[in-house]
């Protein structure tokens, strides 16, 4: 990592009805049905190569999930502070949001969410709770600080007595 840049990395949110494991236990029966059938079959039948197609399947599935659960590619979704910009990845099939210094009007730091406004009216509204961990949270504080007075953007932190931060 270059020294002028800090990278946050983010947790995604859990947004699936499934959880990560279970999705992963749907794709092994999968995969084990898919196999036992393979074996199984006496190859009287002409649907013989269908018994491929679903391996196959079942293996860009359970790829799917490794993908977008697991970093296998390198921390996928971020939040990185740049000398210029602020960079936020919100995952691996995502397009990266890039916020320039100079057409930033203004931050916002809120105890969950990071509001940035820019100087054509657009505001973005960066989700806070991917950040985990009190130390990794602090930092990223600190950043936002930073960054706030090297480019001498505003900086408006406002703090919930009830949000424990």
């Amino acid at each position: 990592m270059p020294t002028g840049t800090t990278r946050i990395r983010l947790r995604p949110a859990n947004t699936s009805r499934i959880p990560f494991w279970g999705q992963l236990a749907i794709g092994g029966f999968w995969l084990a049905y898919v196999l036992f059938s393979m074996w199984g079959d006496s190859n009287a039948n002409d649907y013989h190569f269908l018994h491929w197609v679903f391996l196959v399947f079942t293996f860009v599935y359970i790829g799917y999930i490794l993908v977008h659960n697991a970093p296998i590619f390198g921390t996928q979704s971020y939040l990185e502070f740049t000398p210029g910009y602020i960079v936020h990845k919100a995952g691996l099939f995502r397009a990266k949001q890039v916020f320039a210094a100079e057409q930033i009007a203004a931050l916002e730091l809120r105890p969950m969410m990071l509001r940035v406004q820019q100087k054509d009216g657009e505001v973005y509204a960066l989700n806070l709770r991917e950040v985990k961990g009190k130390m990794r949270k602090n930092r990223f504080r600190e950043q936002v600080r930073e960054f706030a007075s090297n480019h001498g953007v505003q900086l408006v932190e406002t703090s919930s007595p009830t949000a424990t931060a």
